[in-house]
């Protein structure tokens, strides 16, 4: 018997991302394999960016390739790798983060360090002239209204690295990757956006898993349908902000643009209810992030809405859902989608058993390249897949080492490593 679980359910956001949890398979997905990487195409630069004063790591950051459309960003851990075509040599590396003073350095500088120091930005921002909204509603409204000046309006073919995790409880026992190429249809059109999957690999320790597997269905969509300014129907509806309470929080710095934090809830709360902060440049009003949430307190509620079909005698829920979408700026001065990142956590109740299953799925996409689309007359030959797709246990991309070696990545979590090497062990020994 198998339980679905809608990862937005009836809830007018995402509705047709699901969560499978379904019988214990037999197979265990290939172990993964160290990429190769061909020289005399590109080069890998890895490194870590921190805070500093502290040396504390900083996740998240934008690693971006200047007059190029190439980027990566740091994983939790701080950490990144770049993979840069030799025909472009030389090139600056531009390191920026909300609140830290940008740092640009030469693709030298990564023979002799890894490390990028980032320092506070420490400049009274309450201050400058430039902040002067007092109405953070009309700021918001303004956001909204100015989409077709700030962001692209041409059809975009992107590269993206697409990564999911699931883990129970701290324990990891799944990680899939897959290189997708995104036809990104412009915020002004009612189409949504395809996706193909270029490349994938996939690795789960079923033994791990409590007599469940746990799968999300959606893949890179869960990811590309965060974008508030394509989809802004689900969030942030235009001409719908009266159903929200606003507020201004401690403005922000960004790659030297200064920047609003508006602090968002919804009004009504009578079913699961977003909250969360926009950070809106305050030259262009451009959303540059959005950082939110789902509230499910409403426990019987979000049951209603976000399970579908679950085995006898369990009873599964969601108790946190949390997301984040970033925008990055072209030399042309127009932004677009560069990141998506969505966190869900889900409990699971077996009856006669003293002790939950907690499960957390991480599913988090990078844009790494991205050109204008021309129609060439391959999209009909294109192998788009379909919004309800599950990441296959199939091992096909896995030898193809030197594939993986051309792509940027996020770089992998260290825990998630360990958990490789300990499926790679049990491989080993079977």
């Amino acid at each position: 018997m198998e339980t679905i679980i809608s990862n937005f359910g009836l809830r007018k956001m995402y509705s047709t991302l699901l969560l499978l949890i379904f019988a214990l398979s037999p197979a265990l997905g290939a172990a993964f394999q160290e990429p190769q990487t061909n020289s005399e195409q590109f080069s890998v630069y890895k490194g870590i960016v921190v805070n500093s004063e502290s040396n504390d790591p900083i996740a998240s950051a934008s690693i971006a390739v200047n007059r190029s459309n190439i980027s990566t960003i740091s994983n939790t851990d701080g950490e990144f790798s770049l993979r840069v075509p030799d025909n472009l040599l030389p090139v600056t590396v531009t390191v920026s983060m909300l609140g830290y003073n940008s740092k640009s350095v030469p693709l030298s500088y990564f023979q002799d360090n890894n490390r990028i120091e980032l320092i506070n930005s420490v400049e009274e921002l309450s201050e400058v002239n430039i902040f002067n909204a007092n109405d953070p509603r009309r700021l918001v409204n303004k956001m909204l209204q100015k989409k077709d000046d700030n962001y692209f309006s041409d059809e975009t073919l992107m590269t993206s690295f697409y990564r999911e995790t699931i883990k129970r409880r701290r324990t990891n026992v799944s990680l899939s990757e897959a290189v997708v190429k995104i036809h990104k249809n412009p915020h002004t059109s009612n189409k949504k956006d395809l996706v193909s999957i270029y490349k994938s690999r996939k690795s789960t320790d079923y033994d791990k898993l409590d007599t469940l597997a746990l799968k999300l269905r959606g893949g890179p969509f869960n990811a590309l349908y965060l974008d508030l300014i394509k989809y802004t129907e689900y969030v942030l509806q235009p001409g719908m902000t009266d159903n929200y309470e606003f507020s201004f929080d401690e403005p922000t710095k960004i790659d030297e643009h200064y920047i609003y934090v508006v602090n968002f809830e919804e009004k009504d709360k009578s079913k699961p209810w977003y909250f969360g902060q926009l950070f809106i440049d305050a030259n262009s009003l451009t959303l540059v992030r959005a950082e939110y949430k789902l509230n499910v307190d409403d426990r019987r509620t979000a049951t209603q809405m976000f399970v579908k079909k679950k085995p006898s005698g369990s009873k599964v829920y969601p108790v946190d859902l949390s997301y984040q979408v970033d925008y990055v700026k072209n030399d042309d001065g127009k932004w677009h989608y560069s990141y998506g990142n969505a966190v869900m956590e889900y409990v699971v109740n077996w009856k006669r058993k003293i002790f939950n299953s907690r499960y957390t799925v991480n599913s988090e996409m990078v844009v790494t390249d991205w050109e204008k689309y021309t129609d060439n007359g391959d999209q009909k030959n294109t192998n788009y897949i379909d919004p309800y797709v599950v990441m296959s246990d199939d091992d096909a991309g896995f030898y193809d080492a030197e594939f993986w070696g051309n792509n940027n990545i996020i770089e992998p979590e260290k825990s998630i490593q360990n958990a490789i090497e300990k499926i790679q062990k049990n491989m080993e020994n079977n």
